[in-house]
């Protein structure tokens, strides 16, 4: 036996995980062999980052809760009501908006693979793409909603809504009670992503952390 011993009580450079490092290295090669540009792969970065995500579909919702006129547009032609609001491009070519009710709640998935709405919800999470979550959302609606902690009185609806290329949805889920004056700001700090793929609903308590991711 080997009287070496190794000792870990030193700090590693390489903090990537797996997965990141493995796009980190193929990042580095395509670059190297000239098949991208570090800066066009920045500014896509930055898009995603900053430009479009959750916080934009949050403003779509909380505009539709403080603007009734506004909420009848977007209900009769969603993708010019968002454009309004400056939101649109490649993924919301045409952008269905669905109103939960009382009586109905609705939930968006893409069975086919992860159509999602790029400039209202930015990327899609990994369980959205997952094929458990894209056969049971069909399957077992309520039970899916049961996986992600949401439980609906049974007299209310789930309607399933299966995205394509063409088409893509925006669930609006109905204002909380306790939010009576509230700026269309604040309100927004409230829609959750969840809230508007129709896995959950907008949290009250989100409120005082400022975040609509």
């Amino acid at each position: 036996m080997s009287g070496h011993h190794h000792h870990h009580d030193h700090d590693h450079d390489n903090h990537f995980t797996p997965i990141e490092a493995r796009v980190k290295a193929l990042e580095s090669l395509m670059v190297a062999k000239g098949y991208v540009d570090p800066a066009a792969l920045d500014a896509i970065v930055d898009t995603y980052e900053t430009k479009i995500g959750p916080r934009n579909g949050a403003r779509v919702v909380a505009r539709a809760w403080v603007d009734p006129d506004f909420a009848a547009r977007l209900k009769a032609d969603g993708t010019a009501a968002v454009a309004e609001l400056g939101f649109g491009g490649r993924g919301g070519e045409h952008t269905v908006a669905c109103f939960n009710t009382p009586d109905e709640h609705n939930l968006i998935v893409c069975t086919l693979c992860s159509c999602y709405p790029w400039p209202l919800l930015g990327l899609p999470p990994v369980w959205y793409k997952s094929p458990p979550y894209r056969s049971k959302a069909v399957l077992d609606p309520r039970g899916t909603l049961a996986d992600f902690g949401l439980t609906l009185p049974e007299g209310q609806r789930i309607r399933v809504w299966d995205s394509t290329a063409e088409t893509r949805f925006l669930i609006i889920p109905m204002r909380p009670a306790g939010t009576e004056g509230w700026s269309e700001e604040k309100l927004a700090s409230i829609v959750n992503r969840d809230a508007m793929i129709g896995t959950g609903l907008p949290r009250v308590e989100d409120a005082d952390r400022g975040t609509a991711s």
